[in-house]
């Protein structure tokens, strides 16, 4: 790994550990806040914020003991950060702009508080943080999704450019020698399963077939010859000799 690498790995690890810091720090106090105002009850947290002129006390203990609890048990998992952030920072500003906040935060650390909200909201919760896996696995999942799309899209070209062949049906009787006979069968001609190769007997001759078959035809007459096929003439006789 190169120089830079090594920098920005180092880097974004300070980034996460920062975040992780921060989270639980700011996320301990709203919680702690909260936890305090749900032991001291409602009916005791609206009488002090009665007491610091707080529209509607009743109601705005309610608010803020809620906000203040689910809202930093959030920041310390990490789980939406942004929502959560930005959240308690206009719980920050509102108890600014209302009424004073009670004991034990103070005005400056409610200022520090709603800003380091905003911070958090902006930032966001690191890689140490259930966003983060949650991040994860939306990125595998939709990468696990596009593989598969990827792959059937490559199966389906692969099918339409080369279309599967049927392969030839391979005879036995074509490499086997006919039992019976004893005789391959003749090369480039090919047997069928369903071809009677078998031998069969002659058909018998009828009668009037067999008389006409043996009928030797017309005798040649004497002096002829058969040359050839061909009649031979007879032969010329020779001119008598006057003395």
């Amino acid at each position: 790994m190169s120089r830079l690498g090594q920098t920005i790995t180092v880097k974004q690890v300070l980034r996460d550990l920062a975040a992780l810091v921060a989270r639980v720090g700011v996320g301990g106090i709203f919680f702690a806040n909260g936890w305090t105002k749900l032991e001291d009850g409602l009916k005791a947290t609206g009488a002090k914020f009665l007491e610091q002129g707080a529209p509607a006390p009743g109601a705005w203990a309610t608010v803020t003991m809620l906000t203040e609890l689910i809202g930093g048990a959030l920041l310390i998992a990490g789980l939406a950060v942004s929502v959560t952030g930005l959240i308690l920072f206009a719980e920050a500003l509102a108890v600014f702009m209302v009424a004073p906040p009670l004991n034990p935060i103070s005005m400056n650390e409610l200022i520090l508080l709603g800003a380091a909200s905003l911070l958090l909201a902006v930032v966001g919760a690191g890689r140490v943080s259930v966003d983060h896996m949650v991040v994860i696995r939306r990125r595998e999942s939709e990468a696990a999704s596009e593989f598969a799309a990827d792959s059937e899209a490559d199966r389906v070209i692969a099918s339409l450019r080369e279309p599967d062949k049927p392969e030839p049906e391979s005879d036995e009787a074509d490499s086997e020698p006919d039992a019976e006979s004893g005789s391959a069968p003749a090369s480039g001609r090919k047997v069928s399963a369903t071809e009677d190769t078998a031998p069969h007997p002659r058909p018998r001759q009828k009668s009037g077939e067999a008389g006409r078959s043996d009928d030797p035809g017309p005798a040649p007459t004497p002096g002829d010859t058969l040359v050839a096929g061909r009649k031979k003439p007879p032969a010329r006789g020779r001119r008598p000799t006057t003395d």
